[in-house]
């Protein structure tokens, strides 16, 4: 028996590391590769250890536009972020009022999740074109970026809101309080957590999105746009350098929402 539990454990330890090597090692690699001497080149080994490429990163590029992309797709990621909790979350508030047909509208909502994406794009772009309206990064972009966010993040309210028990409600309206009160005082603060996450969830879906930005951005390149078109271009570990710090900023991004969530669980508890 003990021998069985064993071999299980060992095969699970074995498929668990793999699975992180396979996760995370390209990412280790770009990460080390990006700190390479003057003279490296895009493979191992290493020719020195420096920073040369970062700093090659903000100065004057020959290939890319990386400052401005960035900034668009950090302006985008936040835009779509706020449309999507709030979206996600009055849509949720008004589908626990089982409404009429409220089935169909469930399964419309999450059906552009089953569309591949660069389907999404052209559709997009193409009525764009029809109507003679600009394809833009703000405009056409924003609106497919939301396709791919807001049935995410109704998904994960809908779970939250089977789970919430709706006695608070009602003993906060036995009491008195108007509709908005119990919204307020009793409903937002319960699932505010949950709102951290969709909130996390739909900025680092639009940060790093690709396909559904492909026909819908125009001339100007978001941040994975512009990566895309570095690798045909570029051939320096720049390349790297930038993957690196793009990843950097993506963990400070998780590691503030988890402080925040943290923060709000303790001022909930009455510690701060």
């Amino acid at each position: 028996m003990r021998n069985k539990k064993k071999i299980k454990f060992i095969i699970l330890t074995i498929f668990f590391i793999t699975f992180v090597l396979f996760l995370y090692g390209p990412i280790f690699a770009v990460i080390i590769l990006s700190f390479q001497g003057p003279n490296g080149g895009l493979t191992f080994p290493m020719n020195g250890f420096s920073f040369h490429w970062f700093y090659s990163l903000f100065g004057d590029q020959l290939v890319g536009d990386f400052k401005l992309s960035f900034l668009r797709s950090i302006v985008l990621g936040l835009i779509v972020m706020i449309l999507t909790v709030l979206i996600s979350l009055t849509t949720t508030l008004a589908y626990r009022k089982k409404f009429k047909s409220y089935n169909y509208f469930f399964y419309i909502s999450v059906v552009s999740l089953i569309v591949p994406s660069i389907l999404v794009s052209l559709g997009i772009g193409l009525i764009f074109n029809i109507l003679n309206f600009e394809v833009n990064w703000y405009t056409s972009g924003l609106g497919s970026h939301l396709t791919w966010t807001l049935p995410f993040g109704f998904l994960i309210m809908i779970a939250v809101f089977n789970r919430f028990d709706k006695s608070y409600e009602e003993a906060s309206k036995d009491l008195g309080a108007t509709s908005w009160q119990t919204f307020k005082y009793v409903v937002f603060p319960l699932v505010t957590p949950s709102l951290i996450g969709v909130a996390l969830f739909g900025f680092t879906l639009s940060y790093d999105e690709f396909a559904r930005t492909l026909m819908t951005s125009g001339v100007k390149n978001t941040l994975p746009l512009e990566i895309f078109g570095m690798t045909t271009n570029v051939t320096t570990p720049t390349l790297y350098a930038l993957g690196t710090l793009t990843t950097f900023i993506s963990f400070i991004v998780i590691l503030l929402t988890m402080f925040a969530i943290l923060l709000f669980q303790k001022k909930k508890q009455g510690i701060i």
